[in-house]
């Protein structure tokens, strides 16, 4: 369950099921990826190699390790303007990380808060549950991690892609050489 441990292997399971597919002469028309998802769908497109996949993932979960017990996340299933309503009372300690569908979030933030969400949920009859994860994903909670991740980031430089890329940080198309230290960083500080 530990980040470094698991985000290297969804990242490897998510590039082999890729080059599975291409065996067998399925080629994607574009990519996206969800969380670390996107730095094997960047793989996938040619914009980064195996290499520079694996040591981002790698540092990546390696920095989040700094800011372990201190946050987490819970999974709603309620849309992103409805959990707007519901985590106000906990504004500057709780906040939405992912809006993944029009009836389903997840929220970032303090673990004593979470807790308290928790219980309104439960009582509200909101299906929620907690993400088996001790850190703050896509939230301010992150924000310690920032210098360290461009640092360690730097060396990674994105290649020409060879498939369309769409980021889940813009909303939209994005390319290669936009996919600098800076956006690694965004893609684990802001919404999904």
């Amino acid at each position: 369950e530990r980040a470094e441990v698991v985000q290297p292997d969804l990242v490897a399971v998510a590039v082999s099921l890729a080059a599975l597919w291409r065996s067998y002469g399925v080629e994607p028309a574009a990519v996206v990826g969800h969380w670390q998802g996107e730095i094997a769908a960047a793989c996938v497109a040619g914009a980064l190699s195996l290499e520079d996949a694996g040591r981002m993932v790698a540092l990546r979960a390696r920095a989040l390790a700094k800011v372990a017990g201190q946050g987490g996340m819970v999974s709603l299933a309620l849309g992103a303007g409805a959990v707007r309503g519901l985590i106000e009372p906990w504004s500057g300690r709780l906040s939405i990380a992912a809006e993944n569908s029009p009836v389903q979030a997840v929220v970032s933030g303090d673990p004593e808060s979470l807790t308290e969400l928790l219980g309104v949920c439960g009582r509200e009859g909101v299906r929620a549950r907690r993400v088996p994860v001790d850190y703050a994903s896509h939230s301010d909670h992150v924000e310690v991690l920032r210098e360290e991740l461009l640092e360690a980031l730097a060396p990674i430089g994105p290649r020409i892609a060879e498939v369309p890329i769409y980021s889940s940080v813009t909303g939209g198309a994005i390319e290669a050489a936009e996919l600098g230290p800076d956006y690694w960083y965004r893609k684990l500080r802001e919404l999904v």
